[in-house]
């Protein structure tokens, strides 16, 4: 199959779980209905942003993976025939917790979970405070529609990471997230923000040439204090734009991506042919300074 259908719900949240949890449902089932084939919903969806402090209470919002969300949309899954990308919250055992997106393939099968490898630790997102770093290493996953990876918000600044992913056989990269900026900061830097953050994700489709699909939430939360960006965004394997969400509305589209694309691309702007893998042992310093 060379071309799929890219479904992404950019949603606002509230404090209660289950009605976070009905609402994406919903809103799978609404791409569905346009014809999407693969759908990913934006980093921990069933809940508010809760890393903008560090509560002891916000543990109880974690579960197992597999669990009762992965159930439950399993069978979504399964009903619709399409393939689910579910950010969630994940309890690995008594007092070990991480930030985990499972896939769900197009039959309601559970194909496995990615946890999330960079945690970041700034002013309303202490995200340490909640999560132990990934320790299964980077992931794709073959779904019914096509190969994927998956990568998770702070993991998007990381050329390394979507490399990675990227030379495990990826066909596109996705990326569930949270980001907003602060209420009261000035446009220019907020757009100074926004772009830096679409130009990283946008320059790893030029890089691997392959699509990337990043999907965040929207809307005011942390009591007025935060505005969640939007802003979800699909590229083609050369990080042109296939789709742009507004900064402001809650949105469920469906994007068509043409996979063949990236052997196309690969074959005109070599990238990954010309790769000097004998000479990259220095990346792996924290810093290089002898």
């Amino acid at each position: 199959m060379t071309n799929v259908k890219i479904g992404t719900v950019q949603m606002s949240c509230v404090a209660d779980k289950a009605a976070n949890l009905s609402k994406a449902v919903d809103q799978v089932r609404a791409a569905a209905a346009k014809g999407a084939q693969i759908i990913c919903l934006q980093e921990l969806f069933t809940s508010l942003y809760f890393c903008d402090v560090e509560d002891y209470d916000n543990f109880e919002l974690a579960e197992p993976i597999p669990g009762p969300s992965t159930e439950t949309l399993q069978a979504v899954a399964a009903e619709l025939g399409v393939v689910i990308i579910a950010s969630l919250f994940e309890k690995r055992t008594e007092g070990l917790y991480h930030n985990t997106t499972a896939v769900i393939d197009a039959d309601g099968a559970y194909l496995g979970k990615y946890r999330k490898m960079h945690i970041p630790d700034d002013p309303g997102y202490y995200e340490k405070f909640y999560f132990t770093p990934g320790d299964m290493g980077y992931k794709t996953f073959k779904t019914k529609y096509a190969t994927i990876g998956v990568l998770i918000c702070w993991d998007q600044w990381y050329p390394e990471a979507a490399r990675i992913t990227a030379l495990m056989g990826a066909e596109i990269l996705f990326f569930p997230t949270a980001i907003g900026w602060a209420s009261d900061q000035d446009e220019e830097t907020n757009q100074d923000q926004y772009n830096a953050w679409q130009t990283i994700q946008r320059s790893h489709s030029v890089a691997n040439g392959l699509p990337v699909v990043s999907v965040n939430r929207v809307g005011f939360e942390q009591d007025g204090a935060m505005k969640f960006w939007g802003g979800s965004f699909i590229t083609n394997a050369q990080g042109r734009l296939l789709y742009l969400a507004s900064h402001d509305a809650e949105e469920t589209e469906v994007t068509e991506v043409d996979l063949s694309q990236s052997d196309y691309f690969r074959k005109h702007w070599p990238f990954l042919r010309d790769r000097r893998i004998d000479s990259y042992q220095p990346i792996t310093k924290r810093f290089i300074d002898e």
